[in-house]
């Protein structure tokens, strides 16, 4: 009954524009297909793509791939390679659903940087000031493996918003966590890492996971951990609507992201691409391990993981990077102000990300420097980008008005060179 209460105020508010976006003066125009050589593409370069997913569906080195290259706001490469389930037989269709994992995490930060806009916190503010049970966070000091019992100190400074962003709070990643304490420690806390259909809200693991020690004291290192899923649910005390609906309201309604979502509906469940291993040379479904892959089909629904809960299309995503090309504005709504995005593109760590000097990690995206521009193959300078955890990848370059997009479903090792040559064979096309 309570979240029937929430998601009615969600919507009433958006109806009613009290937390709708605003209207931009700018209005530019809405994602569409057009020719490669109306904005300086060259149409024989492009098909080197082409070539490049087609031969490795046909080597089997991917069961499918969904491709989409746009450049000034207009699609000029959107095409499926292969199958979206090799069990059924079934073809990839371009406007298949994908799981999107970490891709998430530059959605949710939109998210926080939109209520930011609003004057509703700072970045530098303690995450206890929102969510209390963070209050005087620990560090881990001793672990005994027998028991799993484990001593801690206390940690020099409290845990802001910024940390959580840049992912240098201290938290882990439970399951995945690249230290086997911690991993042991959020698993016996019963901390939910990622994606899960049992009924558990983000409330609820966030909770437990705020009583769990630190890989380390706040802003000393990079950790990749669950601080956006601790936003998730920041996103709920600040606004006081359920995550999914906010993000529903506020990003993908008025983008017109009709197929992103947390969990699907049944008539787009069909849309779904299954996640894929190699067994024996062939392609089989994943199983089930300590997720279950069907997630957003299936289960509780209750549970929206700010840092890999989100499935996407490879189009409604090229629209999200759009507004981000257009300095916040996309189709005369405008989300962030072209002066938010020149932060959220600065160095928002130094060199605690570590001594590479071709990239730099801003909020929740990874940014290339001009060093990373002079190596080759990595786009412009200022050029954005991440990827997930089912073998997805994105990039978007200001400076030459880029996107590109792959969108794979696998898991388990993959001979799997598209990433790269991708990267390498868009920006080769650009004949202006």
């Amino acid at each position: 009954m309570k979240r029937l209460i929430f998601i009615f105020l969600a919507v009433f508010l958006y109806s009613a524009g009290l937390n709708a976006q605003t209207k931009s003066i700018k209005k530019s125009p809405v994602l569409t297909e057009a020719s490669p050589e109306s904005v300086g593409i060259s149409s024989e370069r492009l098909a080197r793509i082409d070539q490049m997913c087609t031969e490795a569906v046909q080597k089997s080195d991917l069961p499918g791939i969904v491709s989409l290259v746009t450049r000034n706001g207009k699609i000029v490469h959107w095409k499926a390679y292969g199958m979206a389930n090799n069990q059924e037989n079934k073809a990839l269709k371009r406007d298949d659903i994908f799981r999107i994992a970490s891709q998430t995490k530059a959605i949710t930060a939109t998210a926080v940087m939109m209520l930011w806009e609003e004057g509703k916190f700072q970045l530098d503010d303690p995450i206890s000031k929102y969510i209390p049970e963070f209050k005087n966070p620990q560090v881990l000091k001793s672990f005994r493996y027998s028991d799993t019992t484990y001593t801690t100190e206390p940690a020099k400074s409290e845990i802001t918003i910024r940390h959580l962003i840049t992912h240098t709070s201290g938290l882990g990643y439970g399951i995945i966590d690249g230290n086997e304490q911690i991993k042991m420690i959020y698993a016996k806390a019963g901390v939910t890492d990622l994606f899960t259909t049992e009924k558990i809200t983000i409330a609820e693991s966030v909770k437990k996971l705020a009583k769990l020690p630190l890989h380390h004291n706040p802003g000393e290192k990079f950790t990749y951990s669950e601080g956006l899923d601790v936003l998730g649910y920041f996103i709920e005390v600040v606004s006081g609507l359920p995550f999914d609906q906010f993000l529903k309201t506020r990003i993908f309604d008025p983008l017109a992201m009709n197929d992103t979502r947390f969990y699907l509906p049944e008539e787009k469940a069909g849309r779904l691409v299954a996640v894929q291993q190699k067994t024996d040379g062939k392609w089989t479904k994943y199983p089930v391990t300590f997720y279950d892959t069907d997630y957003p089909v299936k289960g509780a629904k209750s549970f929206f993981s700010g840092g890999a809960g989100l499935s996407s299309t490879a189009k409604d995503y090229a629209t999200f990077l759009q507004m981000y090309l257009n300095g916040g504005e996309l189709n005369g709504v405008r989300l962030l102000s072209r002066t938010t995005i020149e932060a959220i593109m600065g160095n928002q760590i130094g060199n605690v990300w570590g001594e590479n000097p071709e990239k730099v990690y801003g909020l929740a995206f990874s940014v290339l420097t001009s060093k990373g521009e002079e190596k080759g193959g990595q786009s412009s300078e200022g050029t954005f980008e991440w990827g997930g955890y089912f073998n997805t990848q994105y990039f978007a370059d200001p400076k030459e008005k880029v996107i590109g997009i792959l969108m794979k479903q696998t898991q388990g090792p993959v001979n799997d060179e598209t990433g790269w040559k991708f990267r390498q064979l868009v920006g080769q096309s650009i004949d202006d």
